[in-house]
């Protein structure tokens, strides 16, 4: 049992460290991602809806003939 303690303090011991060493970004780096995800988001949400209503039109239109 004492073991697994061992081990489980030296695994969070060394997440710790490895935090330590991460570069986080900054605000307006966090920023400016955040708006870029959302604007590619929102432009493929509605070229997909453009596309889907294209194709709509066009299975209608043949299969109803």
């Amino acid at each position: 049992m004492a073991s697994v303690v061992h081990q489980i303090t030296e695994y969070l011991k060394g997440a710790q460290e490895e935090l330590r060493k991460v570069v986080w970004p900054s605000r307006q780096e966090t920023t400016r991602s955040t708006i870029a995800v959302i604007a590619i988001s929102v432009a493929m949400g509605a070229f997909f809806w453009v596309l889907d209503l294209i194709f709509n039109k066009v299975l209608s239109a043949v299969l109803t003939k």
